[in-house]
């Protein structure tokens, strides 16, 4: 018995040695660290990306973080590159990105050449889904622990079910509502957003979804939305197009993808809501909300100073602009749903717009934002 428990007590730290290290070093090759927009009242500027192509192109979460014309990310080993967007889905929360070389006008036609590591979406998406009980890895920049050759965080957690992410008013509102990996870990904090969840064997199974916290029941969802995901998208009043993140990447590459049309911008201010913002100074001011009219449909509807508007029944709203540019389009009477950044929280809320108030100075419409 004494021989048995010496042996035993001698196999325990080869046991007990890093089992993962390997494969999350294999996992980082696959990854970019990603740093733009933000860096105001809690919205962080750095996110996680992942390679889907040997020349460049990375999926990450469409975030505010993109939302700037000198974009970067760095490589595992440390290059430092410049990125642009050449699509995003607001319904799967994906956005499509590519490394831009200098030198390089065409980016659809003149190849980088980089010979990246990277991982093949389509195949991945092809592989049995993931279950409740199934242990995972989540690879991210998290809390901005990387910089140029550092490597990503790694979390080790399990699958504790696939759910729709979706509930009730203010709760985990958000854009993207199809089926989501829930973790069992603390995997969705800042700039985890984008990054890949895998299985030990490296495996993507899915990325790592926005920070959705809720301040009133102080809950906290970390979840992935899963490499097999797709959702009906409108291409016009009666026709549903489903469409997967493997079919968004693949003509987002071709420089084919298009997503769902818009409504026409509308000629006058819109529904009023009761909002009035930081002075709009710059190109892109950030709809901070500077004062709320008491007794408006904003103010009923729970709107605070200091509250970032993110996005307007699911669209994102980049500045100023967008947002007299999205509400143009609503009418008196008619409902929206805002998603605002409160502190480091997203809150979401429904706005019954009302008639402008007499002798109230109306906004004209604007045009939204280029895409730079």
């Amino acid at each position: 018995m004494r021989t048995l428990l010496l042996l035993l007590l001698l196999a325990a730290p080869a046991v007990a040695a890093d089992p993962f290290g390997k494969v999350a070093a294999q996992v980082n090759e696959k990854c970019v660290k990603i740093f733009g927009a933000g860096g105001f009242r809690g919205a962080t500027n750095y996110s996680t990306g992942v390679l889907v192509s040997a020349d460049g192109h990375f999926v990450t979460i469409a975030s505010q973080t993109l939302d700037t014309s000198e974009l970067i990310v760095h490589l595992h080993d440390g290059r430092r590159m410049k990125a642009v967007v050449l699509a995003t889905e607001p319904e799967l929360d994906i956005a499509l990105c590519y490394i831009r070389l200098e030198g390089k006008r065409d980016i659809l036609k003149e190849p980088n050449g980089l010979d990246l590591a990277h991982f093949d979406i389509a195949e991945a998406a092809k592989r049995k889904p993931a279950e409740a009980g199934d242990w995972v890895l989540a690879h991210s920049n998290l809390f901005e622990i990387a910089m140029r050759d550092e490597p990503l965080s790694v979390m080790q957690g399990s699958i504790t079910g696939v759910s729709k992410l979706h509930g009730k008013r203010g709760i985990f509102d958000f854009p993207y509502t199809g089926d989501v990996y829930v973790v069992d870990a603390i995997t969705n904090g800042p700039g985890a957003g984008g990054g890949p969840l895998t299985t030990r064997k490296g495996e993507l199974l899915g990325l790592i979804g926005r920070e959705i916290k809720n301040g009133q029941s102080e809950t906290w969802i970390n979840y992935a939305i899963p490499v097999f995901a797709e959702v009906e998208i409108k291409e016009d009043k009666d026709k549903l197009t489903k469409v997967s993140i493997p079919q968004f990447v693949e003509l987002a590459k071709q420089g084919k993808y298009k997503t769902r049309p818009k409504l026409e911008l509308g000629k006058g201010p819109g529904g009023y809501t009761g909002i009035k913002f930081v002075p709009n100074v710059l190109d892109r001011t950030p709809p901070y909300v500077d004062e709320v009219t008491p007794g408006s449909p904003a103010a009923k509807a729970g709107i605070q100073v200091n509250d970032l508007v993110s996005f307007i029944d699911g669209e994102p709203i980049y500045s100023i602009k967008t947002y007299l540019a999205v509400m143009s389009r609503t009418q008196p009477g008619g409902t929206v749903r805002m998603e605002v950044r409160r502190g480091d929280n997203l809150q979401s809320v429904e706005i019954v717009l009302g008639e402008w108030p007499k002798g109230t100075l109306k906004p004209a419409a604007a045009k939204p934002d280029e895409k730079k």
